[in-house]
C-alpha cells in the first residue's frame, strides 16, 4: 500500500505516470532489455567519440531488473557480436554507443536496430547527425525561426582582417562539434583579431577542427532537460539554471575544468515567465532537431534577456549531470525512476 500511494502522489505531483507500480519487485514485466556498451581503450570514463552515453552499466542492471524479466549487458567487439544481438532482437537496447569501428568502417547502432525493428533509447543517427555539428544545428534553428545568436565557421588564415569578421566583437569561440565543453576556456571570449586568430589555430591545433564563431551572450545560462511521452509523443521540458562564478574577465563561462570539477551550481527556474520561454524554445529546438525519447538543449539569455539557443545533446549524461539534476528539479524523479521512465519510453517508441 505503501508503494502504491508513494506512486500516486508522485504522478500527481509531476503529471508524469512513472513507469512502475505496486508490487514491482514480485511481478515482474516479460521484456528482454540489453544494455549495450563497447570497449574502452582508455581509463575509466576516457572520451569515446562513438559513444554518446558513458552508462553506469552495472547500475542500470540492477535497477531493470527490479523491473523486466530478462535484462543483461551486451559488449559489443566485433561484427558478430553485433549480428548476435540483432538476430536475438530484445524488446529495448539500452545503449548510448552511437557506432562501432569494425576494420576502420563506420557502423551505426541505431541504424542497424532500425532495420530489424528494435527499439532503443534516444534519437536516430540522423537527428544525432543533426545534433553533433554545431552549424548544422544552428542553421536548422534558424530554418525553424529559433533565436540563435549569429555565427560562422572559421578555420585558420580564413579571415585575413578585422574587417573580414561577419560579426561584430566580443565574440565566442568554440570547436564546431564535440560536447562537455571541450575546447572552451576563459580565451573563448575574443573581444579583438589577433584573439580570434589564436583562439581558431588553437582549436584546430588541439583538436583537428574548425571553430564555431558566435556573438556572445552575456546574459544567464540554462540547460533544459526533454522527455517525450511514451504514448502520445508530447514534449515534457524540464528547464534548470547555471550559475557559475565570474572569471577574471568579468565573465560567466560554463568551460571544460568547470565542468569537470563540478564547480558550478545548478539550481531550478522559479520564474514562471522565464520557465514558459525556455520550456517553449526547447521544445521546438527539440522537434527541430528530429529528436526522440530524451535530450537536453542548452540557451543563454542576450543582454536583455531574451533565450538564445546554444547547443543540443540528444544524448544526453545519465548520471547526476543536467539532465538528470532537470529531472530530480522539476520532477522529483530519483536516478532509479529517471531510468524506468527511459526504459518504459524506448519500450513504447515502436
Amino acid at each position: 500500500m505503501i508503494i502504491e500511494d508513494t506512486v500516486k502522489l508522485k504522478e500527481r505531483k509531476t503529471g508524469v505516470v512513472l513507469p512502475f507500480k505496486k508490487n514491482i519487485f514480485q511481478i515482474k514485466v516479460n521484456k528482454s532489455i540489453e544494455i549495450v556498451i563497447v570497449h574502452n581503450p582508455g581509463k575509466k570514463n576516457f572520451h569515446q567519440d562513438n559513444v554518446g552515453i558513458i552508462l553506469e552499466e552495472n547500475k542500470i542492471l540492477k535497477i531493470l531488473s527490479k523491473r523486466y524479466t530478462k535484462v543483461l549487458i551486451t559488449k559489443i567487439n566485433n561484427k558478430k557480436d553485433l549480428e548476435k544481438l540483432l538476430n536475438r532482437k530484445p524488446d529495448l537496447v539500452f545503449s548510448g554507443v552511437k557506432y562501432f569501428n569494425f576494420n576502420s568502417k563506420k557502423v551505426w547502432l541505431n541504424d542497424c536496430l532500425d532495420t530489424y525493428d528494435i527499439p532503443y533509447i534516444a534519437s536516430s543517427k540522423a537527428a544525432l547527425n543533426n545534433e553533433s555539428d554545431k552549424n548544422i544545428a544552428k542553421k536548422l534553428m534558424l530554418k525553424a525561426k529559433i533565436k540563435t545568436a549569429d555565427f560562422f565557421v572559421a578555420n585558420p588564415e580564413e579571415y585575413e582582417n578585422i574587417s573580414s569578421i561577419p560579426i561584430s566583437f566580443p565574440l565566442f569561440i568554440k570547436p564546431v562539434k564535440g560536447g562537455d565543453s571541450r575546447g572552451i576556456d576563459s580565451n573563448s571570449v575574443v573581444y579583438n583579431f589577433s584573439s580570434f586568430k589564436k583562439k581558431v589555430l588553437e582549436i584546430k591545433t588541439k583538436h583537428n577542427l574548425s571553430s564555431l564563431v558566435e556573438k556572445y551572450l552575456p546574459g544567464k545560462e540554462y540547460s533544459v532537460g526533454i522527455f517525450q511521452d511514451s504514448i502520445k509523443g508530447t514534449l515534457r521540458a524540464m528547464p534548470i539554471e547555471i550559475i557559475v562564478k565570474k572569471n577574471i574577465d568579468g565573465n560567466r563561462i560554463l568551460d571544460f575544468d568547470i565542468k569537470k570539477d563540478d564547480d558550478e551550481k545548478v539550481i531550478a527556474v522559479t520564474d514562471v515567465k522565464i520557465f514558459k520561454k525556455l520550456s517553449k524554445l526547447a521544445k521546438e529546438a527539440f522537434k527541430a532537431l528530429d529528436g526522440k525519447s530524451l535530450g537536453r538543449i542548452d540557451i543563454k539569455m542576450n543582454e536583455r534577456g531574451v533565450p538564445h539557443f546554444m547547443e543540443a545533446n540528444l544524448m544526453p549524461g545519465l548520471r547526476k549531470g543536467y539532465f538528470y539534476r532537470s529531472c530530480l528539479l522539476n520532477l522529483d524523479m530519483n536516478y532509479d525512476d529517471m531510468i524506468f521512465t527511459i526504459a518504459n519510453t524506448g519500450l513504447s517508441s515502436n
